[in-house]
C-alpha cells in the first residue's frame, strides 16, 4: 500500500506541473529568479500543485480503508485532520503569494490551520525532554504545543528557502528519516501520510530542481512543513521532529538577529557563484556562501541537504 501510495501521488503531481507552468506562463504570473544571469521569469505558486497532489494521496488512502480494506492500520480522523491542515495552510500560502500578506502576520496564521489536529487532540500529551524524563502535558498539548509545532514547521520551512531545489530537496531527506522512524515507532498512519507526502516532493523536485522550471511558493513551503509536523505530532517522535529542523532554526537564529529582513537575503550571483553580499551574513545560506568565498546554487542546495542528511540519521539513531 506505501508504494501504491508513493506512485499514485508521484503521478498526480507530475501530470499536473506541465498544465501548471504553461497556465502560468500564460498569465504572466511568474517571479524573477534572483541567482542567475538576467534574472529569467519562473511561473510561480507551484506549491498549488503539491497541495492538491498531497490531497489526493490522502483522500485515496481515507476512501481505501473505508471500501477496500477496513482492517488498514491506520486512523481515518488522523488522515481528515492533517487533509484540513494541508488545505488551511495551502490557502494561507495562496493568498500570502497574491496579497503579500506581513510577514509577523503571515508567521501567526499556521496556528488557525492546526485547529483541526487540536480538535481531534492528536497525538500523545506525554513527552520525553531530555534530562528530565517523560512530562505530562494533559490538555496543553493539544491546544497549545500542537499549534506551536505545526507553526514553527510551516515557518522555519519557508524562511529557509529561495533556492532551486532547496525547500523540496530538504523536505525530501527530511521525510525519508521520518519515515525509518515512524515505522521503528510502529506509527503506520505517519508512514503512510509521509510516503504520499514523498510521491508529491518527488514529483516535484524534477520541475523545481536547477534550473528551476517552476517555484512552489509560500503554499509550498508552509505545506512541507506542516506535513512534517503533522506527522511528528501523530507518530509521537517530537524529538525526531526537533533534530530534523534543526539546520532551520540555526537560519533563523541567524535572520531574528538581523530583524527578519525581508529582502537582501538572497545571493550575489558573479561568475557562476554567489557570494554574500555583506560581511554580515542574514541566514545560513549567506553564511554558508561568506564560508566559502563564493558558492554555486546547484552544490548550496546539495550541501544543505547533506547536512540535513546528518540530522536525519542522528534522528534515526536516537530512536534505534
Amino acid at each position: 500500500m506505501i508504494f501504491i501510495l508513493f506512485i499514485f501521488s508521484f503521478i498526480v503531481a507530475f501530470i499536473l506541473f506541465p498544465y501548471h507552468i504553461k497556465c502560468f506562463v500564460r498569465r504572466k504570473i511568474t517571479g524573477k529568479d534572483m541567482h542567475k544571469k538576467g534574472k529569467r521569469m519562473v511561473p510561480e505558486m507551484g506549491g498549488m500543485v503539491i497541495v492538491f497532489s498531497f490531497s489526493s494521496g490522502i483522500v485515496l488512502l481515507t476512501g481505501w480503508k473505508t471500501f477496500l480494506q477496513k482492517d488498514l492500520p491506520v486512523d481515518t480522523s488522523s488522515l481528515l485532520s492533517v487533509l484540513s491542515v494541508v488545505l488551511i495552510i495551502g490557502l494561507i500560502g495562496v493568498m500570502d503569494d497574491f496579497l503579500n500578506i506581513r510577514q509577523r502576520v503571515k508567521a501567526i496564521l499556521p496556528i488557525f490551520a492546526a485547529l483541526p489536529l487540536s480538535a481531534i487532540k492528536a497525538g500523545t500529551p506525554t513527552m520525553s525532554l531530555p534530562f528530565v524524563g517523560q512530562v505530562y502535558f494533559g490538555i496543553f498539548y493539544p491546544l497549545l504545543l500542537v499549534p506551536i509545532g505545526v507553526t514553527g514547521a510551516s515557518n522555519a520551512w519557508n524562511m529557509l528557502a529561495g533556492f532551486n531545489g532547496l525547500e523540496v530537496g530538504m523536505g525530501i531527506v527530511a521525510m525519508i528519516f521520518l519515515s525509518v522512524v515512524a515505522y521503528l515507532v510502529g506509527s503506520t498512519t505517519a508512514l503512510y501520510i509521509l510516503a504520499i507526502a514523498l510521491g508529491t516532493l518527488s514529483a516535484t523536485l524534477y520541475y523545481n530542481w536547477y534550473p528551476a522550471k517552476v517555484f512552489i511558493g509560500d503554499a509550498g513551503t508552509l505545506s512541507i512543513g506542516a506535513i512534517i509536523a503533522c506527522c511528528v505530532i501523530l507518530g509521537n517522535f517530537e524529538k525526531a521532529g526537533v533534530i530534523i529542523v534543526i539546520p532551520h532554526i540555526v537560519d533563523f537564529l541567524i535572520k531574528a538577529i538581523h530583524r527578519f529582513p525581508s529582502k537582501g537575503w538572497w545571493g550575489l550571483y558573479k561568475n557562476g557563484k554567489l557570494h554574500c553580499p555583506n560581511n554580515s551574513p542574514v541566514g545560513l545560506c549567506q553564511l554558508i556562501m561568506k564560508i566559502f568565498k563564493g558558492i554555486s546554487e546547484k552544490n548550496l542546495v546539495l550541501l544543505l541537504m547533506g547536512i540535513e542528511t546528518i540530522f536525519g540519521a542522528v534522528a534515526v539513531l536516537v530512536y534505534l
